[in-house]
C-alpha cells in the first residue's frame, strides 16, 4: 500500500498509462506522480485513428482522455516527448532520454507496442507508412482522398478499417494478405469470409495468399508494391499493418521476465514488487481461460490500469472482466467478447447475408468467445455468459427467434 509521500513513476502515456495516473488520484494516492510519454500529446484514444481521424471527424482534442490542463491540476508531472532509457532496480531509479534520473517507489511500465516493420527493398520510400500514433494517422490522412490508391499490406482489423476509410474519402484500396484468409490472427473464418465479401462488394480488392517482396518508387516516393508471383500493385500510398510487438526491452534489460510481453500477476505486478506492467506491453494471467495471454485492446489497458492503481493504494482489486474489443467498418459494428481457446464447436446465430449475426465459439456448452456484427444483444449477453461460465443450449442459441435470455441450458 502506498504511503503519503511515495512516488509513482509511469513510463508510457497511452491509454494504459494515462488511465493509471488518473485512477491513482481518484483512488486517493497522495504522493507525487510522474507520467512520461514519448509522444508530444497528452494521453489519447488510439482506436479512432484508423477511422474518425482519417475521415476528419476527430482530432487530438476530441480524442484526449483528459483535458490538457487536468494533469497539472491533479498534481501529475506530465513529461511529453520523453522516454525511459534504463531501469535501475536496486536504486529504484529510471534514466530518461533527457538524461534525467528519476527515483521511484513504484514504477508502472505502460510502454505499449510498436508496429512490425517490413525489412525489404523500398521500405524506406516516402509514402510507405504504418499506423500506430496520431502522427502516423496525420501522415496517412494527408495521403488519402479522391482518386488516391492505397495498398494495404496485412488483412487485419487495422488494414480493413483503413480500407473502409479510404473508400469513404473517395479513394480505392487493395488489401494484400499473405495468409489464405483475412483476420488470420484475430478473427474466425466465418467473420473473415463475411468481411471479405462486404469489402469486395464496395470495391476493395482483396488478395489472399499474396506475399510482398518489396516496394518500388520514383523520385523517392512509393509507386507500387511488388509481389512474390511477379505482380505489381500500383499505388499512391502503402500502409504496412502486419501486427505489433510489445515494447518489453526496458523490462528485459532490467532482468524482469518477459514472454511476448512483461510477465505480471493479477495485480499487474511483476516479480519485482515495486514494478508493474500494463496494457500492450504486458503478458498477464487470464483466469477465465486458465492461461497467460497478452490481449491487445483498450479494455485490457483499462482493466490493468485499475489492477495496478488498486494494488498501489491498497484498494480491493477490481472485479475480473471478459476480454473484449471492437471494429467499425462502413455501417458495421463488430463487437468481440472473450477468446477462442479450446473451442470444439461454432454456432452461428442470425443471417450474415443481412449483415446482422453473431458467431459463438464454444467449449462443450460454455461460450468461450462471441463475435457479433450489428448484434448488440448477442454481444452483451454472450459477454455475461462467458464471465459467469453459464451453460447454454447450442440448439436454442442458433435460433434467433429465441431470445438470448432463454438460451441458458
Amino acid at each position: 500500500m502506498s504511503q503519503a509521500g511515495e512516488h509513482v513513476l509511469i513510463l508510457g502515456a497511452g491509454h494504459a498509462g494515462g488511465t493509471a495516473a488518473a485512477l491513482l488520484r481518484q483512488y486517493g494516492h497522495q504522493g507525487p506522480i510522474t507520467l512520461v510519454g514519448d509522444e508530444p500529446l497528452p494521453p489519447y484514444q488510439r482506436p479512432p485513428l484508423s477511422k474518425a481521424w482519417l475521415k476528419g471527424e476527430a482530432d487530438a482534442d476530441s480524442l484526449a482522455l483528459k483535458p490538457a490542463e487536468f494533469y497539472a491540476e491533479a498534481g501529475i508531472d506530465f513529461r511529453p516527448g520523453v522516454s525511459g532509457v534504463s531501469i535501475g532496480r536496486t536504486a529504484k531509479a529510471v534514466t530518461l532520454s533527457t538524461g534525467d534520473t528519476v527515483n521511484y517507489d513504484y514504477l508502472i511500465l505502460a510502454t505499449g507496442a510498436r508496429v512490425i516493420q517490413l525489412k525489404m527493398p523500398g521500405a524506406e520510400l516516402g509514402g510507405v507508412l504504418s499506423l500506430r500514433s496520431a502522427a502516423d494517422a496525420e501522415a496517412l490522412k494527408a495521403e488519402l482522398g479522391p482518386g488516391k490508391r492505397v495498398a494495404i499490406i496485412g488483412g487485419g482489423y487495422i488494414g480493413l478499417e483503413v480500407a473502409a476509410s479510404a473508400l469513404a474519402l473517395g479513394g480505392s484500396a487493395v488489401v494484400i494478405e499473405r495468409e489464405q484468409r483475412l483476420l488470420a490472427r484475430s478473427g474466425s473464418e466465418k467473420i473473415a469470409e463475411f468481411f471479405k465479401g462486404y469489402h469486395e462488394a464496395r470495391g476493395v480488392r482483396v488478395m489472399l495468399g499474396a506475399s510482398v517482396t518489396g516496394f518500388v518508387g520514383a523520385g523517392g516516393r512509393v509507386t507500387g508494391v511488388h509481389l512474390a508471383d511477379g505482380q505489381m500493385i500500383d499505388c499512391d500510398v502503402a500502409l504496412v499493418g502486419v501486427g505489433i510487438l510489445p515494447n518489453e526491452e526496458l523490462a528485459a534489460e532490467a532482468d524482469l521476465e518477459c514472454a511476448r510481453g512483461v510477465v505480471v500477476d493479477l495485480e499487474a505486478r511483476t516479480a519485482d514488487p515495486s514494478i508493474f506492467a500494463i496494457g500492450d506491453c504486458a503478458f498477464r494471467p487470464l483466469p477465465l481461460y486458465d492461461r497467460m495471454f497478452g490481449p491487445e485492446s483498450v479494455p485490457n489497458a483499462l482493466e490493468q490500469a485499475k489492477q495496478a492503481a488498486s494494488a498501489i493504494v491498497g484498494r480491493a482489486p477490481p472485479a475480473p472482466e471478459v476480454p473484449w474489443n471492437w471494429s467499425d467498418q462502413y455501417d458495421l459494428k463488430l463487437q468481440i467478447a472473450g477468446l477462442p481457446f479450446d473451442v470444439d464447436r461454432v454456432v452461428v446465430r442470425g443471417d450474415p447475408a443481412a449483415g446482422k449475426f453473431a458467431v459463438f465459439h464454444m467449449k462443450g456448452d460454455q461460450i468461450q468467445q462471441v463475435e457479433a456484427v450489428n448484434a448488440a444483444p448477442e454481444f452483451m449477453a454472450g459477454k455475461q455468459f462467458i464471465l459467469n461460465r453459464k451453460l447454454v443450449d447450442p440448439t436454442k442459441l442458433a435460433d434467433s427467434a429465441i431470445s438470448m435470455k432463454e438460451v441458458a441450458a
